[in-house]
């Protein structure tokens, strides 16, 4: 099969429209929740959308998509402002409210499926499959209410985007402004809620969490600005969502849902390890770097201090004296210190011949050496 045939193919066209829209959604509202410090906000409302996608199912009396999506939209709603008003009215840290929400609601959702799967109702057939996803069930129609979510979270974004942006970053300003924070934080929870409806039937209820911050993770690690980070997080989510889908399509028997959350993973662990300035291997450098800086600044301030001590700005300190009071070699910073211009070798005469190899601050050496002391000197007050 050709790539125009993939193409072509209606199935394939759903899911990578439907893998495109998560990405979208959940890149936007996933920056909002990353920055608000509740990145387990996601993996709650996954969770709390189980019992809404069973109770939909109920009161619908078949897998009707629009159902379902409505009634996990409502429990997720529920679940937020249940760990709200815990979090707000009582002494439970976030994460415990968050915690409390999940397990509870997720219980529920199990009980209401074992429920459904007992009752021998014919069409209750696939409804499982929201747990991990089935992208390839994916219809058309269903695409329009995933689109129709999209466009409605990301219209309410641009609308109140000061006030969102100010909220994430500095909620007791925003207070003093009189802005409504209380309704702000919950009409941004529960438009994460909505990201995590558009995503049920892609990657399930238990890969959703991932969905919703691992795009904002990694957008977060190379941008500096909000509106950069939101623009590369849904950019890195709808990247993510395509690849994971047509790499499903390619490798036949292989669920689209966890190639997905894999592709957007991969983009995670690149960004933590090469993104400049914060990944972890320009971390590694940069304190190596710093190390090698320190040990040859430590090495130029004794050849000073000793050289005050004898009152002689070309006292000749010897390598081995050098590396004693160091307890190591200190070679390799001298040599480091010479290539500067800051230390040069004694040129011993012929008359003290057991001098050669001593080594002698030059003036650029001294000048150093006296501006990195008023440096500590200040750091120190």
């Amino acid at each position: 099969m050709t790539i125009l045939d993939w193409l072509q193919d209606y199935t394939i066209q759903n899911v990578v429209i439907g893998a495109a829209l998560l990405g979208l959604i959940s890149g936007v509202l996933g920056s909002f929740a990353v920055l608000r410090k509740q990145s387990l906000l996601g993996d709650t409302l996954s969770h709390a959308a189980l019992p809404g996608v069973c109770i939909g199912f109920l009161i619908a009396g078949t897998r009707n998509i629009g159902s379902i999506l409505f009634g996990a939209l409502v429990s997720g709603a529920l679940a937020a402002l249940l760990m709200l008003a815990l979090t707000r009215n009582s002494r439970l840290k976030t994460d415990a409210g968050l915690g409390i929400t999940l397990s509870t609601f997720f219980a529920l959702g199990v009980v209401l499926l074992t429920y459904i799967q007992g009752t021998n109702n014919a069409a209750q057939g696939g409804l499982d499959s929201f747990l991990f996803g089935q992208a390839a069930a994916t219809l058309r129609s269903d695409l329009w209410i995933m689109g129709g979510i999209t466009v409605a979270a990301l219209g309410l974004v641009s609308l109140l985007w000061k006030e969102f942006k100010l909220v994430s970053f500095d909620p007791s300003y925003a207070a003093s402004l009189g802005l409504p924070v209380v309704w702000l934080e919950v009409l941004l929870t529960v438009m994460i809620a909505l990201a995590v409806v558009v995503g049920l039937q892609m990657v399930g209820v238990v890969l959703m969490a991932a969905m919703i911050i691992a795009p904002a993770v990694a957008a977060r690690q190379w941008s500096h600005r909000l509106e950069g980070m939101v623009l590369l997080a849904a950019a890195i989510g709808v990247g993510g969502g395509v690849f994971g889908a047509l790499l499903s399509a390619l490798s036949r028997g292989l669920a689209t849902g966890p190639l997905i959350i894999l592709s957007v993973s991969s983009v995670v662990i690149v960004s933590l390890l090469f993104a400049p300035r914060r990944g972890f291997v320009w971390e590694i450098v940069r304190l190596r770097r710093s190390r090698r800086r320190l040990r040859y600044q430590q090495v130029l301030t004794t050849l000073y201090q000793l050289a005050a001590a004898h009152a002689d700005s070309r006292y000749r300190s010897g390598q081995g004296m050098i590396d004693t009071y160091h307890g190591t070699s200190t070679q390799r910073a001298l040599r480091k210190l010479h290539r500067r211009g800051y230390v040069v070798r004694h040129a011993a005469p012929p008359e003290e011949p057991n001098t050669a190899g001593q080594w002698v601050l030059t003036p650029a050496g001294i000048h150093e050496a006296e501006r990195i002391l008023d440096s500590l000197g200040r750091e120190a007050l």
